[in-house]
């Protein structure tokens, strides 16, 4: 049951950033970082996807991701790209959440990211958070160039 909830809320999430992807009016947009803005959309869409990959996919799921996280803020792909990047992270979620276990939501994640150990769910809950505060930033950019 948790698995589901889990799964909901992730792809809940995910359909959101694909809305502001198509929500820009212009993709050279995506690439701007206004004064004053560390990040553009475009690194923030790569951020998201490649935490997720590498968060969820790799170290919980076993896909074999490997991540550039210094591409994710420094690089730059087509539309086209991202939007098959956030449909790669769809089902990379999909497919995890459908087959876990919820009792492996207490199991010990296998990082210790923030220098500590912690749950499965404690750190699901944490790329919840950290997904929603970057897609709202996302909503803000768009409307701030738009």
């Amino acid at each position: 049951m948790m698995n589901d909830e889990f799964k909901k809320l992730f792809l809940r999430e995910l359909e959101k950033l694909e809305k502001e992807l198509e929500n820009y009016s212009n993709e050279d947009l995506l690439w701007q970082a206004p004064e004053g803005i560390n990040n553009s959309a475009g690194n923030l869409f790569l951020h998201l996807c490649g935490n997720l990959q590498h968060f969820i996919g790799a170290q919980l799921g076993g896909t074999g991701y490997e991540r550039d996280r210094e591409f994710e803020f420094a690089g730059k792909v087509s539309i086209e790209d991202l939007k098959k990047k956030i449909h790669d992270t769809k089902t990379v979620i999909d497919e995890y959440f459908e087959t876990v276990e919820d009792q492996s939501f207490e199991d010990e994640y296998p990082l210790q990211p923030f220098g500590y150990s912690m749950t499965v769910r404690y750190f699901l809950n944490h790329l919840l958070g950290h997904l929603n505060y970057h897609l709202g930033q996302i909503n803000y950019h768009r409307r701030i160039l738009s």
